[in-house]
């Protein structure tokens, strides 16, 4: 995303239970917060806790003096709102399906951004997707077929299969039982406090 802002950064949603439900926008987020739908979940030094948007409102006043640099902050007319970085479903309790979408989102994390043929890191705006065995030679766009390519590699490859061409795949290209973007993100330290929440059986969450 060109120049993302606060509002743009990921919330991790949680159940009444405290499950992990999905990944939203911070503006999807306050929305939630603000229609009473959600709280916010707080996880700092070992210490849980919860809080409502007007408490958080008031709790973002005091922690505005000392603020963290991981930190993202909304600004409105009269005060500035530090955004959470967890939520939590007051009225929801439902989990949903276990299954890694089949999407180019999670196709680049995957690959983690790396052209899957000369091993070098692009960003997204420089990578294509290949089919490893061409369509026209029968390939199936599948997690199995689709790899991360950059143009160079992907124009020298052509419509051939990568043997063909004297290329080989730096790893064979499969489905991932988690949620490769997800995964990613809880090794930031901006996202840090997801990961007493966010364990293996969860990796796998759909994200919206």
């Amino acid at each position: 995303m060109d120049n993302p802002t606060p509002l743009d950064s990921s919330v991790l949603v949680l159940n009444r239970f405290y499950s992990v439900v999905h990944v939203i926008s911070a503006r999807r987020a306050f929305v939630l917060l603000f229609k009473q739908c959600a709280e916010v979940v707080s996880y700092e030094n070992d210490v849980l806790a919860n809080y409502d948007i007007q408490s958080w409102v008031e709790l973002s006043k005091l922690k505005s003096q000392f603020r963290d640099s991981e930190d993202d902050w909304v600004k409105t007319p009269s005060v500035e709102i530090r955004v959470p970085r967890i939520i939590r479903l007051l009225v929801y309790d439902k989990l949903p399906e276990r299954a890694v979408k089949f999407n180019r989102r999670n196709i680049y994390a995957r690959d983690e951004g790396h052209c899957q043929y000369c091993g070098k890191k692009f960003p997204t705006s420089e990578l294509t997707l290949d089919h490893v065995v061409p369509r026209s030679l029968g390939g199936a766009t599948t997690w199995e077929n689709i790899v991360c390519a950059c143009v160079r590699c992907n124009v020298k490859k052509g419509g051939r299969r990568p043997e063909q061409a004297g290329m080989r795949l730096v790893r064979m290209p499969r489905k991932p039982r988690r949620s490769p973007v997800l995964k990613i993100k809880i090794r930031s330290e901006k996202y840090r406090s997801w990961r007493h929440f966010v364990d293996e059986a969860y990796w796998d969450v759909a994200l919206k």
